[in-house]
């Protein structure tokens, strides 16, 4: 009875932390998956694609709203309609849950995007308060007229309604208005159940480790704090848009349910500090909060509630848009902001067009704050403050620290640490305390050779360094090198790299160095026939003006076809001259007629079959490795641009080169069976 009593006390336990906000001494790295009008880059397939980058960096990705906002064209999701039907702009219901799925596999919860202060409507009939009805597991799920907030829309929904003799809830918003959508009534019981409803299938049914609420500040804190209480999630973080941190303190208190916090908020008083730091140049913004000298640590505080604090520099909302939606960026010194982020408390939130940009800074900033062992709740002080530099140590585990240095930094003297990252005015220390080898080159996917550069961090002058290029872990008589030695990589290498401390190796990190050498090639289309009267090709670029590459819409049409294995395709060969270059396409029927949803980037060979219509489009499902399994067919008949062809070990050496025009087949002819690399292309020889 004892022991039943223990199991059922753990598990009550377990239940009650997992509805406490966020986790206490979290050391995770969050990414926001998106901007506006990522629809290129956030869709599920293709951030699916990049899982095993991904999984070595962030803990948790955050990404739009997942479901159908039923309005015809691309959607952020932000005026929301359905729930249930999971199909967006990002891609289908089957798509996202691969996604999560892959996800989780890596040990990467996906934070859902919840907007539930309001709602869209149909607008069937001119309606303003019309929503759909939606079955889940055998039950209806709707919302009425009745939902909707006495003063929505300044009164003017209640203007509509009288004059339609519609009835409107008789309670008034519990929080700000918005008049993009009709604001729901969050004290209707029905409004209640629905939304409990929905969390508990983003997280159970879909597997959402947790959610980011939306627009917080339109509805009473309380409720936030009803839904967590009542669906359980991990992770939560409300969007309470406000640079004065004791407000955002204020919120965080009002999710609490028996006396427990259920909710962390987004730090926006750090970012605007930060924001006011990059952009005047003006470093001792850093230690200011609303213009006033704050002791110590992040904005919303720097011991409990830190706990709570999801940091971040630029999101969605901030960042440039366009001419006229420039909004409120950082201009410049971006990635000083985010080794200022990396480097502090909370719990930090990437945004992926800097992951893009400075990928490989933004990596080895991550490996530091992992090898510190800095969490939400460590320590932070401020060493030094001023107009030129800004000075701040963080505190991680057993006496290990980050110091970052911003702007003129060189007045100041660092003790006990080893630089580890620099940049554009910041410096990145690792303390000496840590123990473990540096290397000056994160993992990943390289054009060329490179050389990257082995530092020892250790109290111990007399440190060496060990290493290894096969994977195995590196031992005492391992090839030894001193402190600040380079090596070069010109090969495929799995680096592992230890510090040699009398006699005993420790401090162990490991690097995935690949060599992909960019070839100029072509990158050719392939759809299934649909059987259509006719299809039609529309593609652009993915560069900054979206240049159109076979015409306007509704494009090219397309009469070629090759035949493969006995089925019928439609293709077209596109060039790609530079490492960067991506294109999307759209196959189409003719102007205002069906299509299918934007499909891309894509930058090699792609086969697809087109699916059912999903939001009034065809989706359509990428078929490429069933069909490039082998150099039959169409792979090995296929010239290989206009360029000489070399062809590539798994490894990176160069093992042939061809002539320009030499057909795939041609380029491997002989070889044995095993992965190549021909034309940019991962050819698999199976014959």
């Amino acid at each position: 009875m004892k022991k039943l009593f223990t199991l059922v006390a753990a598990a009550l336990s377990s239940l009650a932390m997992m509805a406490q906000g966020w986790p206490a001494d979290y050391k995770g790295v969050m990414l926001q998956g998106f901007s506006w009008d990522s629809y290129v880059d956030t869709q599920w397939d293709n951030l699916r694609s990049q899982a095993d980058e991904l999984s070595q960096f962030f803990s948790l990705i955050w990404v739009p709203n997942s479901a159908n906002c039923n309005n015809g064209y691309n959607n952020m999701g932000y005026m929301p309609v359905y729930y249930y039907d999971q199909n967006s702009s990002f891609g289908t219901e089957k798509q996202l849950r691969s996604m999560i799925s892959t996800f989780n596999e890596k040990g990467v919860g996906m934070i859902a995007d919840v907007v539930v202060n309001h709602r869209n409507n149909l607008g069937v009939n001119g309606s303003w308060v019309d929503y759909p009805v939606e079955t889940y597991k055998g039950q209806e799920w709707t919302m009425y007229p009745s939902d909707i907030c006495a003063n929505d829309d300044g009164g003017n929904t209640k203007v509509w309604a009288d004059k339609n003799g519609v009835k409107l809830s008789n309670n008034n918003d519990t929080g700000q208005d918005w008049s993009g959508c009709r604001d729901l009534d969050h004290n209707s019981e029905n409004v209640q159940k629905n939304i409990i409803n929905y969390l508990k299938f983003l997280k159970d049914d879909l597997e959402y480790v947790g959610y980011r609420y939306d627009m917080v500040k339109g509805y009473s804190s309380s409720f936030t704090g009803k839904y967590n209480s009542e669906t359980k999630p991990k992770f939560s973080v409300g969007e309470y848009w406000d640079g004065n941190a004791s407000l955002v303190k204020n919120w965080i208190n009002g999710t609490k349910v028996n006396d427990e916090i259920q909710s962390a908020a987004f730090d926006f008083a750090f970012r605007y500090s930060v924001r006011d730091a990059c952009n005047n140049g003006v470093w001792s913004n850093l230690g200011k909060e609303n213009g006033k000298d704050r002791v110590t640590g992040i904005t919303i505080d720097n011991g409990e509630y830190a706990r709570y604090a999801v940091t971040f520099i630029e999101n969605h909302d901030t960042q440039y848009r366009s001419a006229s939606e420039p909004l409120d960026p950082i201009k410049k010194n971006i990635m000083a902001g985010n080794a200022y982020l990396l480097t502090s408390p909370g719990t930090p939130c990437v945004f992926l067009p800097h992951w893009k940009q400075y990928k490989s800074e933004i990596k080895q900033l991550i490996y530091i704050r992992q090898l510190a062992g800095i969490s939400n709740t460590s320590k932070m002080y401020q060493m030094a403050s001023s107009t030129a530099y800004y000075v701040a140590k963080t505190m991680g585990e057993s006496d290990r620290f980050t110091m970052f240095i911003g702007g003129s930094n060189d007045a100041y003297t660092v003790n006990d640490a080893t630089l580890v990252a620099s940049g554009e005015n910041y410096k990145v220390y690792l303390s000496n305390n840590t123990e473990t080898a540096w290397a000056s080159v994160p993992t990943g996917d390289y054009p060329e050779e490179f050389e990257v550069t082995l530092t020892a961090v250790s109290a111990s002058d007399g440190a060496k360094l060990v290493y290894t290029t096969d994977g195995s872990d590196p031992t005492a008589s391992s090839q030894s090198v001193t402190n600040g030695t380079t090596l070069k990589v010109s090969a495929d290498i799995v680096l592992k790299v230890g510090l040699l401390v009398d006699g005993a190796v420790k401090g162990i990190i490991t690097r995935n160095y690949t060599i992909k050498p960019f070839e100029p090639h072509t990158a050719t289309v392939y759809v299934k026939d649909p059987q259509w009267d006719d299809i039609y090709f529309y593609a652009w670029a993915n560069d900054e003006k979206g240049t159109q590459l076979l015409g306007v819409w509704p494009g090219t049409k397309q009469t070629e076809k090759k035949t493969i294995d006995g089925t019928e395709w439609y293709c077209y060969s596109f060039d790609i001259n530079t490492a960067d270059y991506s294109f999307n396409i759209i196959f189409n029927q003719g102007s205002n007629k069906d299509q299918t949803v934007d499909i891309g980037p894509i930058t090699s060979d792609k086969y697809y079959e087109i699916a059912e219509k999903s939001n009034g489009k065809y989706t359509v499902t990428d078929v490429t490795e069933s069909m490039t399994s082998g150099i039959s067919g169409i792979i090995a008949d296929a010239p290989i641009g206009n360029a000489p062809v070399k062809v590539f070990a798994i490894t990176g050496s160069e093992l042939r080169r061809c002539a320009a025009g030499t057909t795939i087949a041609d380029a491997v002819k002989g070889l044995p069976k095993g992965l190549y690399i021909v034309g940019n292309r991962k050819i698999v020889v199976n014959q």
